[in-house]
């Protein structure tokens, strides 16, 4: 079976957005409730416990990853037998995984108050909150989740981007009325493992309707098990590396500097986290669909997309990082007040760290659908020790300021350098890993320099604050940015390529037909 990969790609970005939206919104209403009705250290609270839970579910090693890469070779080749047979093994493992996890978790109870500098909210058991949160992440495990890895194995992540509109919208508008009428924060908690079953639940109903040939039957051969084992072992230490670069982090704001600038730094984090899951949708809808390229295709075409895909999407990437430099502190003003910002200097250091993440993820598709999980061990630990000692160096010596230039560190130098080698090393193998530093080389320069520019007329055109001024902003935002990108771009070869290829995508040939002359 080829997968239609243009087709599903463009639905599954397109139902991802949407999802996102929803599950992006109401998480900032939720945010800004907890806020003015209760109070700042709460949002700390729930930083801390959920980047805890985030370290507890490396016991997932990655395994999920592992099962959907395995599923590629038999859905091409139609083999329900074997397909049915890793969905068997993965119900079984995960529930394994559910029960160490509830197991380490329970251990740590006695260690909560350490990763807290000063007090918490008064009347609020940390014990008892932290079993909800623990629960939740659970009962996932325990239930269905097993099943997503046969609509992500198909390139169908629309219908889970609906299930999780459903399900999470559903239980974030909830959590504000019960916010807004009891102000229990209690309350507000114990809704998330309700509504992680009913989430459960809808998977399962779904993808049994979808794909009713595949159900949990039959035993793994041991080879499989062996190639999955390996594979485990290479996802494992890239897990450590991501929860060191995100989780930490936040543990170790809390541990130095409490849990008011926990919640600061969460804010900040939380609107650069909101446009990642927005791109996220975008590297997840083409995940499959490079996967069964990879069987289906030649490496030279793939190194083609390759090109043609991080073209587009640091031109997007780029936007967005200027979008953040151009908006960030007039947001933050107009929505939690001067009290609660940081310095401008910090807002610089989000934004490359933004950028910094986008620029290694085409390349992380590639790498996560030809399987070189193994292949990056190495790169993955070193990059988690980098990052974590530089966090506890950095951060207690020059707080937040450390911290995030820890990370920016690691990113650049280990992931995104060392990454690339490996990808270029064991796959590609065409020697044109220096094309693609030189590329990303270009991008760079210029969206610092359409940075600059657009940071400059904004500040020199507005000097009004609130929420007029902030819509003017994000209108320059929208057009200066992209006007002198395509000014930049409109001769080169990767533009003249990429362009008409994603406007195929859409459909959008007749609305900018001069883009479509002269295409080869």
């Amino acid at each position: 079976m080829k997968l239609e990969k243009s087709k599903n790609a463009k639905r599954n970005i397109i139902y991802g957005f949407i999802n996102k939206f929803i599950t992006m919104l109401l998480p900032f209403v939720i945010r800004s409730v907890i806020i003015y009705k209760l109070s700042a250290a709460y949002l700390g609270l729930n930083s801390l416990f959920s980047s805890i839970l985030q370290v507890l579910n490396l016991t997932e090693l990655g395994f999920s990853n592992a099962v959907v890469f395995s599923m590629y070779k038999p859905i091409a080749e139609n083999d329900t037998r074997s397909i049915c047979a890793l969905l068997n093994f993965y119900r079984k493992v995960y529930r394994v995984i559910g029960i160490i996890i509830l197991f380490i978790g329970l251990s740590l109870m006695p260690f909560l108050d350490k990763l807290i500098s000063g007090s918490y909210p008064q009347g609020i058991n940390i014990y008892v909150l932290y079993l909800c949160y623990l629960g939740n992440t659970v009962l996932s495990y325990l239930l269905f989740a097993y099943k997503n890895a046969l609509l992500n194995a198909h390139q169908r992540t629309d219908i889970i981007s609906n299930i999780n509109t459903i399900s999470l919208g559903g239980m974030y508008l909830v959590q504000i009325i019960v916010l807004f009428i009891t102000k229990n924060y209690y309350l507000y908690v114990v809704m998330m493992p309700f509504f992680t079953i009913i989430n459960n639940l809808l998977i399962a109903i779904i993808s049994k309707r979808k794909y009713p040939a595949y159900y949990c039957n039959g035993n793994v051969s041991k080879k499989q098990i062996s190639n999955i084992k390996k594979q485990v072992a290479g996802l494992l230490v890239t897990k450590i590396c991501t929860v060191s670069r995100n989780s930490f982090d936040s543990i170790f704001v809390s541990a130095f500097l409490g849990l008011t600038i926990t919640a600061v730094y969460g804010n900040y984090y939380y609107i650069m986290n909101a446009i990642i899951a927005i791109l996220t949708v975008v590297s997840n809808g083409m995940l499959a669909g490079v996967g069964n390229g990879i069987v289906t295709e030649t490496k030279e075409k793939n190194y083609q997309d390759l090109r043609k895909i991080n073209f587009v999407y640091m031109w997007f990437s780029g936007w967005c990082t200027i979008c953040l430099l151009c908006l960030y502190q007039p947001f933050m003003e107009v929505w939690v007040g001067n009290d609660l910002m940081f310095p401008f200097g910090i807002v610089i250091l989000f934004c490359i760290y933004f950028y910094s993440l986008e620029m290694g993820v085409v390349r992380s598709i590639y790498s996560d659908g030809a399987g070189l999980w193994w292949e990056n061990r190495y790169r993955a630990v070193f990059e988690a020790i980098c990052n974590v000692i530089l966090n506890y160096i950095l951060g207690k010596y020059f707080g937040v300021y450390g911290i995030i230039i820890a990370t920016l560190f690691s990113i650049l130098v280990v992931n995104f350098g060392f990454g690339s080698q490996i990808v270029f090393k064991y796959y590609f193998k065409n020697g044109k890993i220096r094309q693609y530093f030189t590329d990303h080389g270009k991008y760079a320069m210029i969206t610092c320099f359409i940075a600059f520019i657009t940071y400059s007329f904004c500040n020199r055109l507005i000097i009004a604050k609130g929420i007029v001024a902030l819509m003017v902003r994000f209108l320059i935002c929208l057009f200066i940015p992209n006007i002198l990108y395509i000014i930049l771009y409109y001769k080169t070869k990767m533009f003249k390529i990429s362009i008409p290829w994603l406007m195929n995508i859409f459909h959008l040939q007749k609305l900018v037909p001069i883009l479509f002359r002269n295409r080869k």
